[in-house]
């Protein structure tokens, strides 16, 4: 089960990512053109929410049937002299729910604005912390060793 999971976490955050940049730069392209605020956007920034939202659920699945975080659990003053399990213990899992209450907060604020160019602006700066966030706390192939883990 884990193995899966692992996988389908792995495998679904390029989803979430391009629909977070798409999203992103396309409010931020509506914010500074002065762009209407079509269906299309509220669509994208919706199903930009669910799919992180997914990545948050499955994530948190992993979290308790993983082998590192259990390793990190069982002595956390320990863990956290140690990066890796550090990392995958309580830096991964804070920085991301971060991230993805920051989406929540975006694509919400935006459906309350009353103008256009504020449910642009909103969307942008929430989207686009939230990806900077993602990217900082995904263990990408080019991370230290021990956090590092593939592409897929």
């Amino acid at each position: 089960m884990y193995s899966a999971l692992d996988h389908a976490h792995s495998g679904l955050r390029w989803v979430a990512l391009l629909l977070l940049i798409f999203a992103g730069f396309k409010a931020l392209a509506g914010w500074l053109g002065n762009k209407p605020y079509q269906p299309l956007d509220r669509k994208l920034a919706t199903f930009t929410v669910i799919s992180v939202h997914l990545q948050l659920v499955i994530g948190l699945i992993l979290y308790f049937v993983s082998p590192t975080v259990s390793e990190a659990l069982n002595d956390f003053g320990k863990a956290m002299k140690n990066p890796a399990l550090r990392f995958f213990a309580l830096e991964h899992l804070l920085g991301m729910v971060v991230a993805i209450v920051f989406v929540t907060i975006g694509s919400a604020s935006a459906k309350r604005a009353t103008s256009d160019v504020v449910k642009h602006k909103r969307t942008a700066i929430w989207f686009l912390l939230g990806l900077l966030l993602i990217l900082a706390m995904i263990p990408w192939p080019f991370r230290a060793e021990g956090i590092a883990r593939g592409w897929f």
